[in-house]
């Protein structure tokens, strides 16, 4: 008797799309109208996902089970909303989570889902079509002629086995919820999918003494005409998992969940601080059309940059539907978000310090000028060129800015001659940190306070630091001889 060929089975193909393998470079994929955009300088600045030293803001955030709900988390995290409406459906699905935190601990561990991936990407032919006993032959083959495969589609069946038990499980614990914002269409797809007959006889109990007739026919189903399904639940599972993390990180840290405004732009907040730093001082944040712009005075180590990446930090995560680090926030969302905290220049282009500040200005001043809803965190601008230059410059365009309705600025500045002209321009606010002095060592106290700082302090930090000491105190050079 012949042996049957397994290979002659008809098996599922991969195609191959042809605009994959067009030398045509593919386009950008389009901005969806309700994001908030951010370019790679805010989302460096922000150490959203890289910080120079320690964690950063996705470290942060990432308490996910599964390497894929970790992929979802950082696709979350680069599209933030910029709707109410958008922002509302996370804001309302980390609620619910948090109320009925104990159900989704039954979701599954990358232990289940990462197999389940390798199963469909990689687990070898579908008998496809074949039936009655001609599967059982197939069967028969695949059991005795090739065990490295078999093995790999019988960990793929009983992993999927067990995803499906999972969401069963979390769907058991919610009961008749229906869950809240994104989340409840999440579940509603999850209910639904699970009663597709591809998936739905999955055993209610974990079994392994599966024929091998019995396995080829779930194979057939999770990888040939139930694929599709198969698919969605692991998708789901993913998104899930992010949404657990988002409302994870907001419990941990005891973020407060934002209040949502209509109408133009303006934030109100009280102690906004920087998650990042032990013992961090909060600070208050107010912008609105009356006051559109802060103007932000005080000496190096006074905590002006810290300030503005604690707002940008808030700002970014209240847009991503998260809680934020405050005691109390309160905004109407953004189009645009810009910050201008780490320029530098760039030797293989050519272009100087003072250019890539003069670039990154003209990005805030065509995003304004287009109409779009700008919030921008400027450190320091024009700092890279000499004092009459950034006091011109500063003066001619701060004051441009501060006249465009719904946007809001936060400037921080060492130009202290700046500040007088600022303080009478119109629909500007001018903050100030400071720093006590005695005769021992300077105090920073971190605290926002109203005016115009005139502190200078350069000179002390310089002696402070010894510095002076060291080269009063070096042997001159006839010495040496």
């Amino acid at each position: 008797m012949l042996k049957p060929d397994f290979r002659e089975i008809p098996v599922l193909r991969l195609r191959i799309r042809s605009d994959y393998l067009s030398n045509e470079p593919m386009a950008p994929p389009p901005i969806h109208p309700d994001q908030m955009q951010m370019d790679p300088q805010t989302f460096g600045d922000l150490e959203i996902f890289k910080a120079t030293t320690g964690p950063c803001v996705y470290d942060l955030c990432n308490q996910t089970r599964t390497e894929g709900g970790a992929k979802r988390l950082r696709g979350r995290m680069k599209k933030p909303w910029a709707t109410p409406e958008r922002i509302r459906g996370v804001q309302d699905s980390i609620r619910f989570v948090n109320e009925h935190r104990s159900a989704f601990d039954r979701l599954p561990w990358d232990t289940v889902t990462g197999v389940v991936e390798r199963y469909l990407r990689r687990g070898g032919p579908v008998a496809r079509d074949a039936r009655g006993l001609g599967l059982l032959i197939a069967a028969l083959e695949l059991r005795f002629s090739d065990a490295r495969n078999y093995g790999r589609v019988m960990r793929g069946v009983l992993s999927t086995f067990s995803m499906i038990r999972h969401l069963r499980s979390v769907l058991e614990a919610l009961g008749s919820t229906d869950g809240r914002g994104e989340i409840r269409e999440l579940m509603a797809d999850t209910r639904s999918l699970l009663t597709n007959p591809d998936v739905a006889n999955v055993p209610a109990e974990e079994r392994y003494d599966i024929s091998p007739w019995r396995l080829l026919s779930y194979d057939q189903a999770f990888r040939g005409h139930g694929r599709e399904t198969v698919e969605r639940l692991l998708r789901l599972v993913h998104e899930l998992d992010a949404l657990v993390a988002m409302a994870d990180t907001v419990a941990k840290h005891g973020f407060v969940m934002p209040e949502i405004r209509e109408g133009s732009l303006h934030v109100v907040a009280e102690g906004v601080f920087h998650p990042f730093i032990e013992h961090a001082i909060a600070n208050p944040v107010e912008l609105d059309q009356g006051k559109r712009m802060l103007f932000l005075t005080g000496p190096n180590m006074a905590g002006k940059t810290t300030y503005l990446r604690a707002t940008g930090m808030a700002m970014y995560l209240a847009h991503l539907g998260m809680g934020v680090p405050a005691r109390s926030f309160c905004f109407a969302p953004c189009q645009r978000l810009f910050t201008s905290i780490t320029i530098t220049d760039d030797i293989r282009t050519g272009v100087s310090f003072f250019r890539a500040e003069a670039l990154r200005m003209k990005a805030v001043a065509k995003a304004v000028a287009e109409g779009a809803r700008v919030v921008a965190l400027l450190d320091e601008p024009f700092k890279g060129t000499n004092l009459k230059d950034a006091l011109d410059a500063s003066r001619e365009i701060l004051e441009r800015l501060a006249e465009r309705p719904d946007n809001l600025f936060m400037v921080a500045s060492h130009l202290i001659e700046l500040g007088e002209h600022m303080a009478t321009t119109g629909n500007v606010d001018c903050r100030l940190f400071e720093a006590s002095e005695d005769d021992e060592r300077l105090h920073f106290e971190y605290v926002l306070r109203d005016g115009i700082s005139s502190q200078r302090l350069g000179m002390r930090v310089l002696r402070e630091e010894g510095i002076f000491d060291l080269l009063d105190g070096m042997p001159t050079t006839s010495a040496v001889l």
